[in-house]
């Protein structure tokens, strides 16, 4: 199962929205935010997530259903507000992982996230606003029991199964 994303540009490629469908859920409308010259937030977050399997992350918990209030069109439930709070502590530890990914793709330095930091800034560069950039996000469990540690929420699985990102 996957859910699908679909990044886009607005006002001449100033701004950046996406739509996601999940699997067995209705497509809903997600953030929109400043693009500049670089990868828009939520972009650079799916491909880090993505490019080191992270699956408590914020996709992979929006994939099952998480109520974010930065995401305007996905219905807040309460299922959805004990997902977020029951993975508070890997949301946060993620958010700092991938900050430090990004950075050091910003500096220069090598990263496991930069083959697909590189790929993704390429195609997000050449997409026209009338263009739509789909992405694929896999659908896994979640733990049963949200990651404490840094090392249990963001080291790679080593799972065989692959992902299909579009590039990345």
């Amino acid at each position: 199962m996957v859910m699908r994303v679909e990044f886009y540009k607005g006002a001449e490629g100033r701004l950046c929205g996406w739509v996601a469908t999940p699997p067995h859920r209705r497509t809903f409308q997600g953030s929109t935010m400043a693009a500049g010259r670089d990868l828009p937030h939520d972009l650079t977050q799916f491909t880090i997530e993505s490019a080191l399997d992270i699956r408590a992350g914020f996709w992979g918990l929006l994939a099952h259903g998480a109520s974010f209030a930065s995401v305007p069109g996905r219905r807040h439930t309460r299922p959805g507000r004990t997902l977020v709070r029951a993975h508070h502590a890997a949301l946060l530890a993620v958010e700092a992982v991938v900050n430090g990914h990004y950075l050091a793709w910003q500096r220069g330095a090598i990263t496991p996230a930069v083959p697909g930091l590189d790929a993704m800034y390429a195609r997000w560069r050449t997409l026209a606003d009338s263009e739509r950039l789909l992405l694929e996000w896999p659908v896994h469990p979640l733990p049963e029991v949200p990651p404490r540690s840094f090392e249990q929420c963001c080291q790679p699985s080593h799972s065989t199964s692959g992902r299909n990102h579009g590039e990345p």
